[in-house]
């Protein structure tokens, strides 16, 4: 039973604080849809998605104006093009990425998610040419966002994979230079990719998914942050406990709401739903931060002494609200730090609270990685690639998910301000020691083992 005092609340949350639908993502199988010949395939994509997306927007947006509930982004994920068009080679790709980008634009959704491919123990011929398309794939389109798993807890890392999105992201950021290389805001480099990620640019459908699929992501760091300020002005002495149980309680709150609308959407596509991903995710709105949620806790601004702490709390109470509300949680569902999505982030880079050091330890306890960085254009490939390596080797040995979406902006180097626009926001550039030896231990190539723990059969 709900009470009347749980109904203010909720109307509180959605009236003053930011409280949203963050996605509603409805995957596609493709397998469906493979062909011999590159123009049937294309054809076959663009007629699949069309007629299970045709009523995706109308539907999302009645549903969020029935119960007074913003759906903010309605997106879609797809089956693993390395896998749906392993026969073509790049170009063949690259007509598979402006078939999604114009079928996108056709149903009007913000994002297709699943230009992906998995290599995490190997490239097949079909990883080979998506990964050989991608910066030329990212550069042409507008929606199409892409994601490569590079490492697992059960395999090791690709470090010649690693060393191949190196050299992608650079080419990626070159082709966009006049956008601040915006090419590369829509790829990330995953270590432990979930199938059912409703986020961009992470998003896609995995090979044990159903026919169709609905995902929803909410997201609320501003009804977070609303909670402990309530609460600790109630009672200033609350400890952390205290306060991971109220963030905990409000976490849940959040999950069941977004529950509803998925289920909603669903039933009336006749799809099965999915999974909630509730995830603090920000926007460079006043108010709809994280970094502000560590100012509600105490500290100075994130990235000062005990952030990584702070966070790790943060996280799991946020994990245990939302398989307490639900039992199809799936997806990152956590707390991002994305620097340039993140308005206080993004000052606290400016300031110099927070560095790329601190940010990589900070991953070690939250849901993604290094998401959003705007790095100096002038990066060579091979710290590129070591950055990358560090971060996977953290999802890899603490069997988590971690990510990389690093812009290197051509033409600026830390200090400079990068501007992505929309959600995606700006940020000041952040400084990154580009330090490479002869011999580098990025370019030995080759797989680092999976670690012991790895072995569970």
């Amino acid at each position: 039973m709900i009470h009347d005092r749980e109904i203010l609340t909720i109307l509180g949350m959605l009236n003053n604080e930011h409280l949203d639908v963050r996605t509603v993502t409805l995957g596609v199988n493709l397998f469906d849809c493979v062909s011999d010949d590159i123009d049937r395939l294309c054809a076959n994509i663009e007629k699949k998605i069309g007629n299970l997306a045709a009523n995706l927007v109308p539907l999302c947006n009645r549903i969020g104006e029935k119960y007074g509930i913003q759906v903010v982004n309605k997106r879609i994920s797809v089956s693993p093009i390395a896998t749906i068009a392993a026969p073509f080679g790049p170009k063949g790709m690259v007509a598979v990425a402006h078939t999604l980008d114009r079928v996108a634009r056709r149903v009007n959704v913000d994002f297709v998610g699943g230009f992906t491919a998995l290599v995490e123990k190997g490239i097949a011929r079909g990883d080979d040419a998506l990964i050989a398309a991608l910066p030329q794939a990212l550069a042409e389109t507008e929606r199409v966002c892409a994601s490569v798993n590079v490492a697992s807890t059960r395999e090791g890392i690709n470090m010649d994979a690693v060393l191949r999105m190196s050299h992608a992201i650079k080419d990626a950021a070159a082709r966009t230079a006049d956008k601040d290389g915006l090419a590369c805001a829509k790829l990330c480099v995953f270590a432990n990719i979930p199938q059912d990620i409703p986020f961009m640019a992470g998003a896609y459908l995995g090979i044990g998914e159903a026919d169709a699929v609905i995902n929803v992501g909410v997201s609320g760091p501003g009804v977070v942050k609303k909670a402990i300020d309530r609460a600790l002005e109630a009672d200033p002495n609350m400890d952390l406990g205290d306060i991971a149980e109220c963030i905990k309680r409000t976490a849940a709150k959040v999950t069941r709401i977004g529950e509803l609308i998925g289920r909603e959407v669903a039933s009336e596509l006749g799809i099965p739903f999915g999974v909630v991903d509730l995830s603090l995710a920000p926007t460079p709105t006043a108010g709809d931060s994280v970094g502000e949620i560590f100012q509600s806790l105490g500290l100075i601004s994130i990235g000062s002494p005990g952030s990584t702490a702070a966070l790790a709390m943060l996280n799991d109470a946020v994990k245990k609200g939302g398989a307490f509300a639900s039992s199809h949680v799936g997806g990152l569902s956590g707390a991002f730090i994305p620097v340039s999505e993140d308005l206080n982030i993004a000052e606290a880079v400016s300031k110099g609270f927070l560095t790329i050091e601190k940010l990589e330890a900070m991953t070690s306890v939250c849901s993604v990685g290094l998401d959003m960085v705007a790095i100096p254009g002038d990066t060579s490939v091979e710290t590129l690639a070591g950055i990358i390596a560090d971060e996977m080797a953290i999802g890899m040995i603490n069997a988590k998910t971690t990510a990389c979406r690093l812009i290197p902006v051509p033409g600026k180097k830390a200090g400079d301000m990068a501007h992505f626009g929309g959600l995606l926001g700006f940020a000041n550039i952040i400084h990154v020691h580009n330090a490479t030896a002869k011999g580098s231990f990025v370019t030995k190539g080759g797989r680092i083992p999976a670690p012991i723990h790895s072995l569970k059969n």
